[in-house]
């Protein structure tokens, strides 16, 4: 029964009513079809025309182009679409809140959006203020880089040179990684080792438009927020679990810190974690000493975690390197180190995510370019080093 025929049975009279009544029901029941079939034939002959005018009428008011005057807005830490949408509008930058709203909707990027300064234009339609705010050039050019690789030291020093703000302020919150919004469901190992929850890994390396009154605290909460988005986008923690033989996302999370340190080129980073993982399961030529990664980088994040000097390779002697004090030393100790040992940029974290399939057990740089050689054996590895001595690398 259709629509139409529920619609003319509540015209009917039950049994006593007077059958003129029906009938004038029923008369205006017939009226009632033929306008709806009028109607039908208005949009088969104009229907083009009336949607798009339905269409206009419905669409959220919106400038048209790139916009006029330059104007500079700055969005707090922690705002929605609809704040920033709010903001806009408020500046003048877009024609309607839901102009904007609705550009973020239609590009799943305006999940990346970060708290900081950003130089737009007035009168701009809502994609392309946007475009914009996720280009480089609608970022403050006083942004602040954090590279790829750096401890979390090294992080609060570039902050503190940046911002003005004592890196022993950023040292103490780091402290507690929960409090600056790091999940408590990432500090879980399936290894068997103790959980030690630092904010190591967690501080997203990028080109970052903090708020000219940023505190320590709202600048750290944005870089682990960044983690949590760049992560959520490329599902680490599904693909870990789907694919990664029962390894936690958390200590994939540290492979890809040591193939961030190790690598010399991007393209490396995906096999030297695949090495990473041969050699924590244990797979080797006789050769190898089973379990034990042996990454000099692992001592020296130790050796910089006790507050002692970092060395170069060639200056760690064998005693040094399996003294048990230095609980980073993959040396001394069996598996993955208690901690990530530096923030992993996306290539480092998809690398270790989805490593190539291979044997490999060894590695090392083979030209001046930083490019490595890799080896299934001890015998393959040490002609791998004689072409380093060959290319004056080593």
């Amino acid at each position: 029964m259709s629509v139409l025929d529920d619609f003319a049975r509540t015209g009917e009279g039950g049994p006593g009513r007077p059958k003129s009544h029906r009938r004038k029901r029923k008369s205006k029941t017939g009226i009632t079809l033929v306008l709806v079939l009028v109607l039908f034939a208005g949009l088969a002959g104009g229907g083009y025309w009336a949607y798009n005018k339905i269409q206009d009428s419905l669409a959220a008011p919106d400038f048209q182009g790139t916009g006029t005057t330059e104007v500079e807005v700055t969005v707090p830490d922690g705002a929605t679409i609809a704040e920033i949408a709010n903001i806009l509008f408020n500046q003048g930058v877009v024609k309607s809140a839901a102009a904007f709203v609705q550009a973020a909707q239609d590009n799943p990027e305006s999940r990346g959006l970060q708290a900081g300064t950003y130089k737009l234009r007035k009168e701009m339609s809502g994609k392309a203020a946007l475009d914009l705010m996720l280009s480089p050039a609608g970022k403050d050019n006083d942004g602040t880089l954090v590279p790829p690789g750096r401890a979390m030291w090294d992080v609060y020093d570039i902050l503190a040179k940046k911002t003005g703000i004592a890196a022993e302020d950023f040292k103490k919150l780091g402290e507690d990684p929960v409090a600056l919004g790091v999940p408590e469901e990432w500090f879980k190992r399936t290894d068997g080792k103790e959980i030690v929850k630092s904010v190591e890994g967690f501080l997203y390396p990028d080109t970052y438009q903090f708020p000219k009154d940023a505190t320590a605290e709202v600048i750290l909460k944005q870089m682990v927020k960044q983690f949590l988005t760049v992560t959520d986008k490329m599902d680490f923690v599904g693909n870990v679990k789907e694919h990664m033989g029962g390894l936690s996302p958390y200590e994939v999370l540290i492979i890809a810190s040591l193939s961030q340190a190790e690598a010399g080129v991007a393209e490396d980073m995906p096999k030297i974690a695949r090495v990473a993982y041969n050699r924590v399961k244990e797979i080797s030529d006789k050769e190898f000493v089973t379990g034990y990664l042996e990454y000099d980088v692992t001592w020296n994040y130790g050796e910089q975690m006790a507050g002692r000097e970092a060395k170069k390779s060639g200056d760690m002697s064998l005693d040094e390197l399996k003294n048990p004090r230095n609980k980073w030393s993959t040396h001394a100790f069996k598996g993955l180190p208690p901690t990530p040992i530096n923030s992993p940029g996306e290539t480092a974290l998809k690398g270790a995510m989805n490593p190539p399939p291979g044997a490999w057990l060894y590695f090392v740089a083979i030209d001046k370019e930083g490019h490595s050689a890799f080896a299934d054996t001890k015998a393959e590895h040490d002609r791998n080093v004689e072409k380093a001595k060959q290319n004056g690398v080593l």
